[in-house]
């Protein structure tokens, strides 16, 4: 019997667990194909910071390496970011000329970080903090010393900010909002959090607006201006404000799309053959960012390209 050909679009954490849900229960059903737009295998995201900090490397967080999609028939194109999908013919093509055929299509393109509009964001030494090349770029100007400004005060750029000092930076964090991750926090525990961050001998200010990233006149990242007219000397500026889903792609095909790429229920977008999955999705007007329900969208999907009849509900936020 000859196989289907299952493409798959990104190989973050979640298509790699749906992978693991679709070899467990049938793994002779398709020919797999991934293309990332990434030039390594999969790694697990959430360790990022700990690379950042130097306690980990790159290769202790890869999830799968090179062997196991050798193990499992998997075709794995690295730095291939898709560029094109012939909803008709169905195929899909790399920016650097790859084409490949496909019964099941699975968009996975996850999310970009939000820049925020300030003058100055396209100056260098202006970072954001969402893989691993970004906490390559890190740990580079962590290695030439000085001060990094991380704009948000959210989990991200606190992971950020405690490894950035461990690599021996001067750091300063700035939050908009008057307590740090009051999403999660009630304010007495962000008031506590914020002690425990100066304690470490990182800079805190919160209600903190961002006005301006001042240029040295080089095209270099010198100072951070705020509102108030404060101006903080500055080496590198980490952006880690939030994510948007990562729907352009879709869009571009026709794919229905809202704030991220429209599903169902049972993780089909407009196109019945073509599944959407992770960060990028659009739910019942909801957008993920947390690793476990992309987990369970991840199942779902496995069991509905083996036949079944799975649908996803939703996750409380």
């Amino acid at each position: 019997m000859t196989k289907q050909k299952l493409v798959i679009v990104g190989n973050g954490m979640a298509p790699g667990r749906m992978l693991e849900f679709l070899f467990e229960k049938d793994p002779e059903a398709y020919d797999v194909t991934i293309f990332n737009a990434e030039p390594r295998v999969n790694y697990n995201r959430l360790m990022l910071s700990p690379v950042l900090s130097g306690e980990k490397t790159y290769e202790d967080i890869i999830t799968h390496d090179d062997d196991w999609y050798a193990e499992h028939g998997v075709t794995l194109h690295k730095s291939a970011r898709i560029s094109e999908i012939d909803r008709d013919a169905k195929t899909v093509t790399s920016e650097n000329g790859i084409t490949a055929s496909y019964d099941k299509l699975v968009v996975a393109t996850g999310s970009n970080p939000f820049i925020i509009p300030l003058p100055g964001k396209d100056l260098d030494g202006v970072l954001t903090y969402r893989d691993l090349d970004d906490g390559d770029k890190m740990l580079a100007a962590a290695k030439k010393g000085g001060r990094a400004i991380v704009i948000g005060g959210g989990l991200l750029g606190l992971e950020a900010a405690a490894g950035l000092k461990m690599q021996g930076m001067e750091v300063t964090v700035l939050h908009l909002m008057p307590t740090l991750m009051e999403r999660q926090l009630d304010t007495a525990s962000g008031y506590l959090l914020e002690e425990e961050f100066k304690r470490r001998g990182i800079d805190v200010r919160t209600k903190a607006n961002s006005h301006e990233i001042v240029d040295d006149g080089s095209g270099n990242v010198k100072a951070i201006r705020l509102d108030d007219g404060t101006e903080i000397e500055a080496s590198i500026v980490v952006m880690a404000v939030g994510i948007r889903p990562s729907a352009e792609l879709a869009k571009s095909v026709g794919l229905e799309t809202g704030r991220g790429v429209i599903v169902g229920d049972d993780m089909r977008t407009s196109d019945p053959d073509v599944f959407a999955l992770g960060e990028c999705v659009e739910h019942r007007g909801m957008c993920y960012g947390l690793v476990a329900p992309l987990y369970d969208m991840a199942s779902v999907i496995a069991d509905n390209l083996l036949g079944g009849s799975s649908e996803y509900e939703g996750s409380a936020t």
